[in-house]
């Protein structure tokens, strides 16, 4: 390989996982890893989803559950068996669930935000970061939201899940540091994504939505913080569109 390549394709011979990674954000942090040279992994729950999105970016897939540990068991073993270390870990998975006050959730609507946005990513990170401490190197990234900063009526359950993701993250960060394992919280926010769809909200405009975080753009990010020299780490970095007004900030 050559040094234009190289400068091209910065993460070649590394292995990246995207969880979440069939659509919306993931598929573009997919995207971009992939074209940064890595050799990347999408987990998701939807295989239809999954196996379509791979196919077009040309990568691997494993129909998985971040909430679910035996599934984070069979991800990791099986991605250490094909490539025999994991370089890059993108904690995407999330959603809304239920998006409205406390007084009108339900147990299982609360049950469902705290184990898709919390312990699906610790479930990961307490199987990934031994991995990387023994390789002595690695990056993990943590997709999370304005809402772990601001408070919005109706957003109090999804914004508990991702603060507590947040905190976790600075506790693994000191852990990991004297290993060469980076640790970064990514904040974001309107995305062109499914997110608010999924979570039952109205749709945004169009001329709203054109500028919105496009999924490619947020994956330029992650390559970003991937590349960064191995003496350096972003801890924490955020990303909102100008059309998003947060005030005060």
């Amino acid at each position: 390989m050559n040094f234009r390549q190289t400068m091209n394709t910065p993460l070649t011979n590394q292995t990246a996982l995207v969880t979440g990674g069939a659509k919306g954000y993931g598929a573009g942090i997919a995207q971009r890893l992939r074209e940064a040279g890595a050799r990347v992994w999408i987990t998701g729950r939807d295989e239809a989803a999954l196996r379509a999105t791979a196919t077009q970016l040309a990568v691997d897939w494993l129909q998985a559950d971040v909430t679910s540990p035996a599934d984070w068991d069979r991800v990791v073993k099986t991605i250490l068996s094909a490539t025999g270390r994991l370089d890059v870990l993108v904690n995407n998975a999330g959603g809304g669930i239920k998006i409205a006050p406390v007084a009108e959730q339900t147990d299982e609507s609360i049950a469902a935000s705290i184990a898709l946005n919390l312990l699906g990513p610790l479930y990961g990170l307490r199987r990934v970061a031994p991995v990387m401490q023994a390789q002595g190197s690695g990056t993990i990234i943590n997709i999370s939201s304005v809402c772990a900063r601001y408070a919005w009526p109706g957003w109090g359950v999804y914004s508990a899940a991702k603060a507590g993701l947040d905190q976790s993250a600075k506790s693994l960060a000191l852990e990991l540091r004297p290993h060469g394992v980076r640790v970064t919280t990514l904040i974001a926010s309107w995305g062109v994504t499914e997110f608010t769809d999924a979570a039952g909200l109205s749709p945004r405009d169009s001329a709203t939505l054109a500028r919105c975080t496009k999924p490619a753009e947020l994956g330029d990010h992650i390559v970003h913080i991937a590349t960064l020299p191995a003496h350096l780490c972003l801890q924490e970095t955020v990303l909102v569109p100008l059309v998003q007004e947060i005030s005060p900030l």
